[in-house]
């Protein structure tokens, strides 16, 4: 199985960073917490942006959340980064249609899976970056 890319813990971290650090938060001093390159950081800063998550100040530079964090949740910031095509985490392979395993199996895996990917989606959705932050204290 495919992982999920690493933007999905970076986004997390760059809204957690935002919300709890009571300073400038600049691309490039975020970037130093992540310990990634600051052309990321910004890249997924404007994925943020665009989703209506952060907005990002020019000239002086800085960032902010554009709602509290305590609703920013998991689920809109999976769904921000785009972390999966089509709103699929599952992608799947085409059986031969004369198989009858395979179309078989073919309709009872996606079901599983879509399970599987809305149980994920219905978790992310219960916990906020706020939760992330208090529970980390």
């Amino acid at each position: 199985m495919k992982q999920i890319s690493s933007r999905y813990s970076i986004a997390v971290h760059i809204l957690s960073f935002i919300a709890g650090v009571p300073r400038e938060c600049t691309g490039d001093v975020i970037a130093e917490s992540v310990n990634s390159n600051p052309v990321i950081v910004r890249k997924m800063m404007a994925m943020l942006k665009r989703a209506g998550l952060i907005e990002i100040r020019r000239g002086v530079g800085g960032a902010y959340l554009k709602k509290p964090a305590e609703d920013i949740t998991l689920l809109e910031v999976y769904q921000a980064v785009d972390v999966t095509e089509d709103e699929q985490l599952f992608h799947f392979h085409q059986p031969v249609t004369a198989c009858p395993i395979g179309q078989i199996m073919d309709k009872r895996l996606r079901h599983e899976l879509q399970e599987a990917q809305s149980a994920l989606e219905h978790h992310l959705s219960q916990v906020t970056i706020k939760q992330l932050l208090t529970e980390a204290e």
